[in-house]
């Protein structure tokens, strides 16, 4: 019988050659289906998936527009905040910080700086921009459900505030080298010991600064440069004591026949050694001053340089206008000394003469203010001493004298050591409580008168010395003696304006007169005399015996009142304490000299 259809045929190789049935090769349906494991699989997965987006969105959209949880600034505590709350929060938490002073050293020297005043300010905004405040990502939501960010605070600064407050911090921390010097007082060597200079680094400072502000827990350390002198304290010192070889004695200038001395001390007042470029030290010379007073022995007075100055025409300065003219060439002079004093050799020298210009001009001389006469002061003495001589000639020397702003004038620098070759003779002077005479001898009157028109002229005292005792031609307190080399008489023209000095003499008085632009009304007052000490009388046979007067000792106050506009603005006292002048009786050789009362 044939098949029926449908039913495949079996063939014998078909059925097996070992004889089994047709059912032997169905699946065995004790294991389940492969597709029913990977639908679970799959069913698994998106549940997992599911919870996973759940997991990531709910926080997400909970911080969503707000800032992350665990953000910081300075401590402060921002996250879960709008922008809005946490600047509040911060302008709030931060405040006081913000405004406290920053410590800041230099050279281990504690520094305060004001932030407000520095223009240094928290920049909220900035700050909170660094923190992400929109949808946050799965990362972003992971960093802030496990941990923390601590964002750095933003900094606004104003350049100009800023600028101002590293200036100031400057001021205080900056300091110039000084460089080592000799010079002399009178003729004795005076060091300038070198000290190093210190500059605080501006536009550094500044960015050490801002960049310091609310992050700095310590002093900021400010980045300063040292500036080292030229030369060490050693080489100053060693040039301090040779020094002194340069004052063997006076130079002699020359020009042809004519001739001038610039006497010891004119030369050590205007000598000084200073730093060269090999780490030693030249001599340098100020030619220019040096000559001041002895340049028209050297010239012909038709052919010297004329020196603006003022007449006094009917009480009024009148301005007598300069002009140039045959001079001592300086510049040369300075150069010929300073090798003198460095390698040796002749003390005279040939000058060079070239055209100058006078020292000061016209048109500087109309700005110095010179109207009117602001101090005067007269005293007197006994006709035709020698000592009227001395006085009348250092009189006449400094007629017209110019001290201009800020200049300190020193009679020993301008005058010099006194001598005979200008004029100067010999008269008494106090020496060791005892007169002496001496070549010079009574400047201290023309000294005392100039005291007094610095006095009332409102003008700086420097430095003045009072007699050893009192001498009654003077005002008690208000005097003052000089001497060759010290005590030197020096005061300031701390005004603008220049003082012209005028001066005039008599057999019998002397003036001092100071023009200028007036600033104060000055009232002297004088306490009574105190601590009253009696004097002695002693006798003397020597051949050198000057007498003297008894007067007793005694100490004064004097006080200098500055006045303007009729309100007083400072006063200053001085003490003077007068020791008792022995009252000295000169008696022959045959004499027994004694002492006692």
């Amino acid at each position: 019988m044939a098949p029926s259809p449908g039913q495949p045929l079996l063939s014998h190789s078909a059925q097996g050659s070992s004889g089994g049935s047709p059912q032997d090769d169905l699946p065995d349906r004790g294991e389940p289906a492969p597709r029913g494991r990977s639908r679970r699989l799959l069913i698994a997965t998106v549940i997992l998936l599911a919870l996973s987006a759940l997991a990531y969105a709910v926080p997400a959209v909970a911080m969503s527009g707000k800032i992350l949880p665990g953000t910081r600034v300075q401590g402060v505590d921002i996250g879960g905040l709008t922008v809005t709350e946490a600047a509040d929060r911060l302008r709030a938490r931060l405040a006081e910080r913000a405004g406290e002073p920053m410590i800041l050293t230099a050279f281990g020297k504690e520094h305060k700086l004001d932030p407000g005043r520095a223009g240094l300010e928290l920049d909220v905004v900035a700050t909170i921009d660094q923190a992400p405040s929109g949808f946050p990502g799965p990362a972003e939501v992971w960093r802030a459900l496990t941990g923390t960010v601590d964002l750095p605070p933003k900094v606004s600064a104003d350049p100009g505030r800023l600028e101002e407050a590293v200036d100031g911090l400057a001021k205080e921390i900056d300091r110039k080298v000084v460089e080592g010097a000799v010079r002399f007082e009178g003729t004795e060597p005076v060091t300038v010991k070198p000290r190093d200079g210190r500059k605080l680094e501006r536009t550094a400072a500044a960015e050490a600064v801002e960049k310091a502000y609310l992050t700095s827990d310590g002093p900021v350390e400010l980045p300063v440069t040292v500036i080292k002198p030229k030369v060490t304290a050693s080489v100053v010192a060693k040039t301090a004591d040779s020094a002194a070889e340069a004052l063997s004695g006076p130079i002699t200038l020359t020009n042809g026949e004519k001739q001038a001395t610039l006497p010891v001390g004119t030369i050590a007042a205007h000598l000084t050694f200073k730093p060269d470029d090999s780490g030693g030290m030249r001599p340098r010379f100020d030619a220019r001053k040096a000559v001041a007073t002895v340049e028209k022995d050297l010239v012909d007075a038709a052919q010297a340089p004329r020196e603006p100055t003022y007449e006094i025409v009917g009480g009024k300065p009148k301005l007598v206008p300069g002009r140039k003219g045959k001079g001592v060439d300086d510049g040369k002079l300075a150069d010929a000394v300073a090798k003198l004093v460095a390698e040796g050799g002749s003390r005279t020298i040939p000058v060079t003469l070239a055209i100058v210009e006078p020292r000061t001009s016209d048109a500087e001389m109309r700005k110095l203010g010179i109207k009117e006469k602001i101090s005067e002061f007269t005293t007197q003495y006994p006709c035709c001493a020698p000592r009227v001589t001395n006085i009348r000639t250092i009189a006449k020397l400094l007629d017209g004298h110019l001290v201009k702003p800020g200049e300190t004038f020193s009679l020993n620098g301008v005058v010099g050591e006194r001598d005979k070759a200008r004029g100067f003779v010999e008269a008494p002077m106090i020496m060791g409580g005892r007169l002496v005479d001496s070549v010079g001898g009574g400047i201290s009157q023309f000294v005392t008168t100039m005291y007094n028109a610095v006095f009332f002229g409102g003008l700086e005292d420097v430095q003045h010395m009072a007699h050893e005792f009192y001498i009654s031609r003077y005002p008690a307190g208000r005097e003052s003696t000089v001497s060759w080399p010290q005590p030197d008489f020096r005061w300031k023209n701390d005004s603008p304006y220049g003082v012209l000095v005028k001066t005039s003499s008599t057999a019998t008085s002397v003036t001092v007169a100071f023009w200028s632009t007036k600033r104060y009304d000055i009232e002297s007052i004088s306490s009574e005399r105190y601590n009253i000490t009696q004097f002695e009388r002693k006798t003397d046979s020597g051949p050198d015996c000057i007498p003297m007067t008894g007067q007793q000792g005694f100490t004064i106050d004097v006080t200098r009142v500055f006045k303007k506009d009729g309100k007083e603005v400072k006063r200053e006292k001085k003490t003077t304490v007068y020791k008792p002048e022995t009252d000295l009786k000169c008696v022959s050789s045959d004499e027994k000299p004694t002492d006692g009362d």
